[in-house]
Protein backbone atom coordinates (compact mmCIF):
# COMPACT_ATOMS: atom_id res chain seq x y z
CA UNK A 1 0.00 0.00 0.00
CA UNK A 2 1.09 3.57 -0.62
CA UNK A 3 0.01 6.44 1.62
CA UNK A 4 -0.76 9.82 0.09
CA UNK A 5 -1.19 12.38 2.86
CA UNK A 6 -3.07 15.47 1.68
CA UNK A 7 -3.92 18.86 3.13
CA UNK A 8 -5.14 22.14 1.67
CA UNK A 9 -2.30 23.81 3.58
CA UNK A 10 0.58 22.29 1.58
CA UNK A 11 1.68 19.77 -1.00
CA UNK A 12 1.10 16.04 -0.67
CA UNK A 13 3.43 13.67 1.15
CA UNK A 14 3.69 10.15 -0.27
CA UNK A 15 5.06 7.26 1.78
CA UNK A 16 5.43 3.55 1.12
CA UNK A 17 3.22 1.32 3.23
CA UNK A 18 5.70 0.18 5.90
CA UNK A 19 6.97 3.74 6.43
CA UNK A 20 3.45 5.16 6.60
CA UNK A 21 2.44 2.40 9.03
CA UNK A 22 5.44 3.22 11.23
CA UNK A 23 4.66 6.95 11.20
CA UNK A 24 1.01 6.38 12.09
CA UNK A 25 1.95 4.06 14.96
CA UNK A 26 4.42 6.65 16.26
CA UNK A 27 1.60 9.20 16.55
CA UNK A 28 -0.61 6.65 18.29
CA UNK A 29 -2.81 5.76 15.32
CA UNK A 30 -3.53 2.33 13.93
CA UNK A 31 -2.62 2.13 10.22
CA UNK A 32 -5.75 2.21 8.05
CA UNK A 33 -6.38 2.70 4.32
CA UNK A 34 -8.27 5.96 5.05
CA UNK A 35 -7.98 8.46 7.83
CA UNK A 36 -7.74 12.01 9.06
CA UNK A 37 -5.57 13.93 11.48
CA UNK A 38 -7.64 16.74 12.95
CA UNK A 39 -6.03 20.08 13.79
CA UNK A 40 -6.49 19.59 17.54
CA UNK A 41 -4.39 16.40 17.42
CA UNK A 42 -1.49 17.84 15.41
CA UNK A 43 0.55 19.27 18.30
CA UNK A 44 0.61 15.86 19.99
CA UNK A 45 1.51 14.17 16.68
CA UNK A 46 4.40 16.59 16.11
CA UNK A 47 5.70 16.00 19.64
CA UNK A 48 5.42 12.20 19.26
CA UNK A 49 7.39 12.25 16.00
CA UNK A 50 10.06 14.54 17.45
CA UNK A 51 10.36 12.27 20.50
CA UNK A 52 10.84 9.29 18.16
CA UNK A 53 13.60 11.19 16.37
CA UNK A 54 15.34 12.04 19.64
CA UNK A 55 15.20 8.37 20.64
CA UNK A 56 16.52 7.27 17.25
CA UNK A 57 19.60 9.48 17.34
CA UNK A 58 22.43 7.78 19.16
CA UNK A 59 25.60 9.79 19.67
CA UNK A 60 28.35 8.03 17.77
CA UNK A 61 31.50 9.29 16.18
CA UNK A 62 32.33 8.05 12.71
CA UNK A 63 35.94 7.30 13.70
CA UNK A 64 34.83 4.93 16.47
CA UNK A 65 32.10 3.12 14.55
CA UNK A 66 32.95 -0.38 13.34
CA UNK A 67 32.56 -0.89 9.59
CA UNK A 68 29.91 -3.60 9.94
CA UNK A 69 27.70 -1.32 12.08
CA UNK A 70 27.96 1.45 9.50
CA UNK A 71 26.87 -0.98 6.79
CA UNK A 72 23.89 -2.07 8.91
CA UNK A 73 22.46 1.46 9.10
CA UNK A 74 19.52 2.15 6.81
CA UNK A 75 20.21 4.19 3.69
CA UNK A 76 17.36 6.53 4.61
CA UNK A 77 17.16 7.53 8.26
CA UNK A 78 14.02 7.92 10.34
CA UNK A 79 14.66 11.68 10.41
CA UNK A 80 14.69 11.82 6.61
CA UNK A 81 11.45 9.85 6.41
CA UNK A 82 9.60 11.83 9.08
CA UNK A 83 10.75 15.38 8.33
CA UNK A 84 8.27 15.95 5.44
CA UNK A 85 5.42 14.74 7.66
CA UNK A 86 6.47 16.98 10.55
CA UNK A 87 6.64 19.93 8.17
CA UNK A 88 3.21 19.05 6.77
CA UNK A 89 1.75 18.81 10.28
CA UNK A 90 3.17 22.23 11.20
CA UNK A 91 1.83 23.88 8.03
CA UNK A 92 -1.58 22.25 8.36
CA UNK A 93 -1.79 23.22 12.03
CA UNK A 94 -0.91 26.85 11.23
CA UNK A 95 -3.54 26.95 8.46
CA UNK A 96 -6.06 25.07 10.65
CA UNK A 97 -6.53 22.43 7.93
CA UNK A 98 -6.81 18.65 8.55
CA UNK A 99 -4.58 16.06 6.93
CA UNK A 100 -6.32 13.16 5.19
CA UNK A 101 -5.23 10.03 3.35
CA UNK A 102 -6.92 7.41 1.23
CA UNK A 103 -9.81 9.63 0.20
Amino acid sequence: MIYKFKSKACGDVIMLGPNGDQMLRLIGREPTPKGIIEVEHMAAAIEALQAALRGDEAPAEADEEPADEAAARPAVTLRQRLWPVIDMLRRAQAAREPIVWGV
